[in-house]
Order: C-alpha cells, then structure tokens, then sequence
C-alpha cells in the first residue's frame, strides 16, 4: 500500500506513538472504573483516544488520494528553537535554578517570559500584540490556578515577595 499523504502519515504514527505511552504509564497506576475513577484512568481513556484518533489519520492517510502526496518539508529549526527555548525559560523563570543561585521569578515573570520568547518563533513580531497576549495569558493563569484551583506556587519574584 502507497501513502498518499506523508504528513498525515508521520502525524498519525505520533499520534499513535503518544497514546500507547500514555496508555503504558497509566497502567502502572490504579484504572478503577467508570464510576469510580482511580488516578489512572483519564491518562488511560486520554491515551487510547489519542492513539485510535493516529491509528484513524493513518488509514486516511493511506487511502485519501492527495493532489502532490503532502510531502514532508525540511525541519524547521528556528521555531523549533524558540518554541523548546521558551518552555525551558519558562521552567527556569518559575521555579529558578537554585544551582547557579536564580532566584524564581514567579509565575507572572514566567508568563510574560514565555510568550515573548515564544512569538519570535513566527515569521511576524508585533511587541504590542504579545505584550496583550502575555497580560491576557497571566491574568487568566493567575485566576484559574492561584484563585479559582487555590494552587500555591509562586505568582511575583522571590526577591519581592520575600
């Protein structure tokens, strides 16, 4: 059998790849049952969901005849670059590395952090548009986790905040 769409291929073996994991590392903890839920059981539905979703985009795939075959295109590395760069900033500015004595700057810091150093990734750069995005995205965190969750991690600067 001809794949007649690489990106849906490679897409769907990812898929697959992810919901077998999940599926696997749920296993080690208790599923329970539908009524009554253990810590395992949403990773477990989440990872056979995720993995008959890839096992689905395969098949597709394989059988949707596609106008150029979808041909997979060069990595690209520089929003590769950004996007990992960011989420590891973000882990850094959050918590702060102890090791080399950075203090954690809290979740605001880590938000305003992230986005900006996330939206370099695209071709465009608006300042202003990032700038509403991060104040949106750390006022909503703040709401959802801090207020609502009542999640205690640390929202402003160490050195601020004592």
């Amino acid at each position: 059998m001809r794949i007649k769409s690489q990106k849906d291929f490679f897409a769907g073996l990812m898929f697959m790849a992810v919901g077998i994991a999940f599926g696997w590392g749920a296993s080690t903890y208790n599923v329970g049952e539908a009524a009554r839920m253990g810590p395992g059981y949403f990773p477990l539905v989440l990872g056979i969901l995720l993995g008959a979703l890839g096992g689905f985009i395969v098949f597709e795939s394989l059988v949707v005849e596609t106008e150029d075959g979808e041909k997979i295109g060069p990595w690209a590395w520089r929003p590769l670059g950004f996007v990992l760069g960011a989420n590891i900033l973000f882990g850094i500015l959050l918590g702060g590395l102890p090791s080399i004595h950075v203090p954690a700057m809290g979740m605001v810091v880590a938000i305003y952090g992230l986005t900006f150093v996330a939206s370099l990734a695209g071709d465009e750069f608006d300042w202003k548009e990032v700038i509403v995005l991060a104040t949106v995205l750390a006022i909503g965190s703040y709401v959802a986790f801090v207020w609502l969750l009542k999640l205690q991690f640390p929202v402003w600067p160490s050195f601020i905040t004592g």
